[in-house]
């Protein structure tokens, strides 16, 4: 089975539907798969569930999709770099549905291992746990989090080989490994492809069982998101 595609539009061509709900790697903008998300912005695919540690900034990232108006709700834990995503929020014209870092990372883990729900004290008494299930553990209280199942998951890595094993680089070692296996359909953007074998077995982050689709990103833009200077004398 051939995975390498020669496009990004290419590997999301036939997959991305209207409506679908889709796990996007990244953290901050280290590690986002770019290429992909420029793709589907281009794709026109509208009424997007998004489920991503955030929403990228203002133009560039998922802010591409935003500025498009293509994602109608957003499953984060922190949305504070996008004045976009704020407007939209609160004009009521984006829905949002708020998880803690750590439970997000947890809830799209879990549904990649096939765990419907787990307990976390994580949230309870605020907003987060509003409409969920509570129960009480050797006498602390606990929200019930589902697990996330996404139709197709989006994710970047630093290298890869002809069968879809991945190797992250660093930080960007986020959210993509969590992403990658609650995909029904994983796509991933590489800036290296190496043939079957080149590759550690022990370094190999995300089997290639988990990922259905390749495409080369060999010169991705690796932005800094915020630029700190010290002050001269």
């Amino acid at each position: 089975m051939n995975k390498i595609y020669p496009s990004a539009a290419a590997a999301l061509a036939g997959v991305v539907k209207d409506g679908q709900t889709l796990a996007v790697g990244g953290f901050g903008l280290c590690g986002i798969p770019e290429a992909l998300i420029a793709a589907l912005r281009d794709s026109g695919v509208t009424g997007l569930t998004c489920v991503s540690n955030n929403a990228g900034v203002d133009g560039f990232g998922l802010g591409l999709l935003l500025e498009t108006r293509q994602i109608k709700k957003m499953i984060s834990s922190y949305v504070g770099e996008n004045k976009l995503f704020a407007q939209q929020f609160l004009s009521g014209e984006l829905e949002l549905e708020f998880a803690p870092q750590g439970t997000l990372a947890e809830r799209l883990r879990a549904g990649g291992a096939g765990i419907p729900a787990f307990f976390t004290a994580t949230g309870v008494g605020t907003v987060v746990a509003e409409g969920k299930d509570l129960r009480e553990f050797d006498g602390r209280t606990y929200v019930m989090e589902r697990g996330i199942v996404a139709d197709v998951a989006l994710v970047k890595a630093w290298k890869a080989d002809a069968a879809g094993n991945l190797i992250y680089r660093k930080t960007a070692r986020n959210f993509n490994p969590m992403c990658a296996t609650a995909g029904k359909v994983t796509i991933a953007e590489v800036e290296e492809i190496v043939p079957v074998g080149e590759l550690d077995p022990d370094q190999i982050h995300t089997p290639g069982i988990f990922v259905q689709r390749l495409v080369l990103n060999a010169t991705p833009e690796k932005r800094i998101e915020q630029r700190t200077l010290r002050k001269t004398a």
